[in-house]
């Protein structure tokens, strides 16, 4: 096996020498927040809706995009909905509400309490499982993660690209961090305003970048946000696959992130971090470039077993 730099790493990996590890939520164990899975919905974060098919289509059938909005409206609720309420939020009349709901129920998606109000069911979360065991996540990065986390006390990163789609695919919280709802496993991340995002945008041919920043736009984050595709071009330019990265503000005011891309057989990853402030702690930048250096290791060795 590649020799890891930092001791911890080799236990955690020897549990699973043969395959990936099974799909698993990092901050189960942390600060877990209900973000909104499903990607018709309004938004309710920071990261705005991307309508990556375009144009509405001329056959969508309304019963259902009805009855993911309602979905998205018990899921991102932090208290029981009831019917009426649903059908409020959803702009949907109440006769149609409560055939749609019912249908849910009857799927698993949702649950009617005693009460009389309406959480969301299992069958959502595995849906989101699902989503996290598509996004194949290398075996050794959860290791890599943790140890990150834990010699720096600041949150761990990983994203990939996904269809286009630049996914965060693992998270591990650190205490010295602040919390991101956006940052989160399965979302999307904002590729022009996020360390994690630039560092993947800078693998990409050129084209594939510009088009992928075109059609997911180029929104003003905070005052700070560059938004400007020349100017992203500029900066990237000097830049190469693999380098450090880093943004100071554009996500999030007084919050800075680094990245580094690392290379595996079966693509790019990027592993970041994200400190409060607008300056990086040195012994974190240290521990990050450590991080990508075991990570890409690891997938190296793996990729010749």
């Amino acid at each position: 096996m590649y020799p890891l730099r930092r001791a911890g790493h080799v236990d955690i990996l020897g549990q699973h020498p043969q395959g990936a590890v099974p799909p698993e939520i990092s901050h189960a164990d942390c600060r877990l927040r209900r973000p909104n899975w499903f990607p018709g919905a309004d938004q309710r974060g920071i990261l705005e809706r991307v309508n990556s098919q375009g144009r509405e289509p001329t056959d969508l059938i309304r019963s259902v995009s009805r009855a993911l909005r309602i979905i998205e409206e018990v899921s991102g609720s932090p208290r029981p909905l009831p019917v009426k309420v649903i059908a409020r939020r959803c702009q949907i009349n109440l006769s149609t509400a409560y055939h749609l709901i019912r249908t849910l129920c009857y799927e698993g998606y949702l649950v009617r309490l005693p009460s009389g109000g309406y959480v969301a069911g299992s069958k959502v979360a595995e849906r989101f499982h699902d989503l996290m065991g598509s996004l194949h996540r290398p075996a050794p990065a959860r290791a890599v993660l943790r140890h990150l986390a834990d010699a720096t006390g600041h949150s761990a990163y990983l994203a990939g690209i996904s269809e286009g789609r630049l996914v965060v695919v693992d998270v591990v919280e650190g205490a010295h961090s602040p919390w991101l709802e956006d940052l989160q496993p399965g979302l999307e991340t904002a590729a022009h305003a996020t360390a994690v995002g630039r560092a993947l945008l800078n693998t990409m041919p050129g084209k594939a970048r510009s088009r992928l920043l075109s059609e997911h736009g180029l929104r003003p984050f905070t005052p700070n946000t560059v938004t400007e595709p020349g100017q992203i071009e500029y900066e990237l330019s000097a830049l190469h696959p693999g380098d450090l990265i880093t943004e100071h503000g554009q996500f999030r005011d007084e919050v800075c992130c680094a990245s580094v891309a690392v290379h595996g057989h079966d693509g790019w990853w990027a592993v970041g971090s994200t400190a409060l402030g607008l300056s990086l702690p040195t012994p974190l930048v240290t521990e990050l470039r450590v991080a990508a250096a075991d990570l890409g290791g690891v997938m190296v060795q793996a990729s010749h077993t």
